[in-house]
């Protein structure tokens, strides 16, 4: 019995759930006032541990991929251990963010359940290229930035002050370029499902040019909104922090314009990598450098 639950781990995809750490630290550097890190570290757990994996797994469950997904080239069978250790993650991650606020955990039940619908069959979000795109960027975007602060212990009057909710609709965009980048090695797989994502949509070539658009709007609302909150060098950290991932995707949409084989797996997992790592570093060198 364990090791069907071994076998069927490696599809919660936990190391994948680190890419969505920039979100993460965007809030906490975004911050102005008290927050706590105790709290703060909490939240990492319960969401990139936790609610994360658990999403993937569900995720999983329904798509039953045969071919590369986010994180795993070769992604096992599912079999139903995989529901069961999402039912588990999800309990742990709601029971985990009960412990930090009531309402952490609430915001956390509202994440879970919109990540349920868009894969579970009855509902199945992804299969609706335009809802399933909205429902994704808002929810990993904006609801995360701020449940993020939320769980951190941010006041009231920190959430809602106008240039942090501007940086909120900043991460939407972020992940509004960034989200079909994720879809396009899986245009096959997806078309034999029925589900017609964004990417699909848009084809190899529209979607380079909506990510580059998405990108390009997100850095400059950024910059717009660090210059009216008097932070011209967090500007400046962001700029320098963000230049291979500038330089990697012009690189990848070069080749993926000229030979549709370059908008693969091992691309796509690259450019994860690096935009996760660089946006982090960013966002955690304004939040230390202040």
């Amino acid at each position: 019995m364990l090791t069907a639950y071994r076998k069927a781990l490696p599809l919660l995809r936990i190391p994948f759930s680190l890419y969505l750490m920039p979100v993460f630290w965007f809030g906490l550097s975004a911050l102005r006032g008290p927050w706590s890190g105790a709290r703060a570290a909490g939240v990492f757990v319960v969401l990139h541990l936790l609610a994360y994996p658990a999403s993937n797994g569900y995720n999983s469950y329904y798509d039953k991929d045969e071919d590369s997904i986010g994180g795993l080239k070769t992604p096992p069978k599912v079999t139903p251990e995989l529901l069961h250790l999402v039912r588990l993650f999800d309990l742990l991650a709601v029971v985990g963010a009960a412990l930090i606020s009531a309402t952490f955990a609430v915001l956390v039940v509202v994440y879970l359940l919109v990540s349920k619908a868009y894969s579970y069959d009855g509902i199945r979000l992804k299969k609706y290229p335009l809802l399933s795109t909205a429902v994704v960027v808002v929810f990993q975007g904006a609801f995360t930035f701020l449940m993020t602060q939320v769980g951190a212990g941010a006041l009231p009057a920190q959430l809602f002050e106008k240039t942090n909710l501007l940086l909120a609709v900043v991460s939407t965009l972020f992940l509004c370029g960034s989200y079909p980048l994720t879809q396009v090695y899986q245009h096959a797989e997806d078309g034999r499902r029925g589900d017609r994502t964004l990417s699909l949509r848009l084809g190899i070539r529209g979607t380079f040019g909506f990510a580059a658009v998405g990108l390009l709007a997100g850095a400059g609302a950024l910059a717009l909104t660090y210059w009216l909150r008097g932070e011209p060098r967090n500007i400046l950290i962001f700029l320098v922090a963000t230049g291979p991932v500038v330089a990697l995707f012009g690189r990848w949409a070069w080749l993926a314009w000229h030979d549709a084989a370059h908008a693969n797996f091992a691309w796509t997992m690259r450019m994860n990598q690096v935009s996760s790592l660089c946006l982090s570093a960013a966002f955690i060198a304004m939040l230390l450098w202040r």
